[in-house]
């Protein structure tokens, strides 16, 4: 057997852009190890995907087990257990209206496919997104991406009636008056689109993230959020909302919009759903899917049995293990403490989260991004071994996103090396 060296520069593609140089060996709850043994905390769960940790042993137990029975049965084909057992587990945590699920396999798979609903369910052509949003890289997602202009850049024509309202950034809003009554100055920013750029009854829908990921991790006030659906509602629009970064646990509630007492008509999942494995869903309530004629859309792999194995194991250890209630936890000790460092270093312009989906903002003296910083404190504590990756669309800010499994003791770690970090600037 001819030796072959395993050079990541010259075997990977230039365009896959790495956030580390590790070679990763093996897993295991936060911690991987590189092929050399040595260990790190992995606090970007491999961006918010795997939720169980690493290998979970139950996950690792059905995707073995599935996999020695049958591993492709495509789903025109062949009905399976593990898909319909996962789709009644995964509608289990929903609201009595999401009730139906469409499979598919990955996150911007599940975009294409809410928007296409949206569009047959309406008979409209119009979706309306946010700047700042990343929802993927196919076409459609790429279209409705506002980001960073290197996702959309050079791949033009895009979709058409796309219209972008801005999402609201609270730190940095544009707007007079009080800070408090920001969020409503964003809404009328959306409000407005009907009065310059697109009629409401042109709207298929309005897609949104629960919590804008890519753009640097912004919460939206719980008023906004409503008056978006209500202003969904009033119009006939359907309301999507992105749960692919904030579901399954993350945000210390099973899904991010149970934060804000309301119900979408369409949510597109994937990352935490299968702890790694390939797997995403379109859910929406039957009603409205038994609007797409048979073959209107579909895939050859969507609802694969080993992935939809993974799925409905991750559920079970997810609702068994509590560890939503963990990520709950676990979040707030990791909010106080970082708040504290924010407070002896005022470099940390804003530290903003829900459950184990944090970002620490950094700052310059005169308040803009402070990218460098960002850079310099993921290194430092890649030195002493934990990962962390940015977010946003100047890398802004950090995100703190270790799996759901975190303990007490892990995190007192995390914060001493992270304080380390910060005062090393």
């Amino acid at each position: 057997m001819v030796s072959v060296s395993l050079n990541p520069k010259e075997l990977i593609p230039r365009v896959v852009g790495r956030y580390s140089p590790v070679v990763v060996d093996r897993g295991e709850g936060v911690y991987i190890w590189d092929l050399s043994g040595k260990r790190y905390m992995d606090f970007t769960s491999g961006i918010a995907v795997v939720n169980t940790g690493h290998s979970h042993p139950r996950v690792v137990q059905a995707i073995q087990d599935q996999a020695a029975k049958i591993i492709h049965a495509q789903q025109n084909i062949l009905a399976h257990e593990p898909m319909m057992k996962a789709a009644v587990e995964l509608t289990s945590t929903l609201p009595s209206k999401l009730n139906q699920v469409f499979w598919a396999n990955s996150g911007a798979e599940a975009i294409e496919g809410a928007i296409k609903l949206a569009k047959v369910v309406t008979g409209r052509p119009g979706i309306i997104a946010f700047r700042g949003a990343f929802h993927g890289r196919t076409h459609a997602a790429m279209s409705v991406t506002s980001s960073r202009s290197k996702v959309r850049g050079h791949y033009e024509p895009l979709l058409s009636s796309i219209y972008f309202a801005p999402y609201p950034y609270l730190l940095r809003s544009p707007y007079k008056g009080a800070p408090e009554d920001a969020d409503l100055k964003y809404f009328e920013e959306l409000e407005y689109l009907f009065e310059t750029m697109v009629m409401p009854d042109d709207v298929a829908a309005i897609l949104m993230e629960t919590v804008a990921g890519e753009g640097g991790y912004l919460f939206p006030t719980k008023r906004w959020v409503q008056k978006v659906r209500a202003l969904c509602d009033k119009h006939g629009i359907m309301l999507i909302m992105d749960e692919i970064q904030t579901g399954v646990g993350r945000t210390g509630k099973m899904w991010g919009f149970e934060h804000f007492d309301i119900v979408p008509d369409i949510i597109s999942v994937a990352k935490g759903i299968a702890s790694g494995m390939p797997v995403s869903a379109v859910v929406s309530d039957k009603a409205l899917m038994d609007k797409w004629a048979p073959g209107a859309h579909g895939g050859t792999y969507g609802g694969n049995a080993v992935g939809t194995a993974a799925a409905y194991e991750t559920l079970r250890v997810i609702r068994e293990e509590r560890l939503v209630e963990n990520s709950a936890a676990m979040g707030q000790k990791l909010m106080d403490g970082l708040r504290d460092i924010q407070a002896d270093y005022p470099v940390i312009g804003e530290v903003r989260g829900l459950g184990l989906m944090i970002a620490v903002e950094f700052v310059t003296r005169d308040g803009g991004p402070n990218t460098s910083a960002v850079a310099n404190v993921i290194q430092s504590c890649f030195d002493e071994s934990i990962l962390l990756i940015n977010c946003g669309t100047f890398d802004q800010a950090i995100r703190v996103i270790p799996p759901l499994v975190v303990n007490d003791e892990q995190v007192a770690e995390f914060l001493g090396v992270f304080r380390r970090a910060v005062a090393a600037l």
